[in-house]
């Protein structure tokens, strides 16, 4: 079985220079998922990259939690098109 390899918001927070405050509105916001074990909370080391993002977005471009979600709505509708333009690409019969 895969082991799920997390880090403690508390050791992330230090790291990176953030407050906690931030990283639980980025969870209260849908943008990334902590996990809860008694009182404390992890976060998966798959998600840092997002976090890292996300940072980036709100400290250096001042973005509010709201612009975001809607960020990262925006993405993922661009994935989803680029996608499906290269299954339309790839599909048979086109000259």
């Amino acid at each position: 079985m895969e082991e799920i390899r997390k880090i403690s918001v508390e050791q992330c927070c230090t790291y990176y220079s953030v407050e906690v405050s931030f990283v639980q509105q980025l969870d209260e916001h849908g943008l990334i998922a902590l996990s809860h074990s008694g009182e404390e909370a992890f976060i998966e080391y798959d998600q840092l990259p997002d976090l890292e993002k996300y940072m980036r977005m709100h400290y250096d471009l001042h973005i509010n939690m709201e612009g975001l979600h809607a960020i990262k709505h925006l993405l993922h509708q661009i994935d989803l098109l680029q996608t499906e333009m290269r299954r339309l690409q790839e599909s048979p019969g086109r000259e």
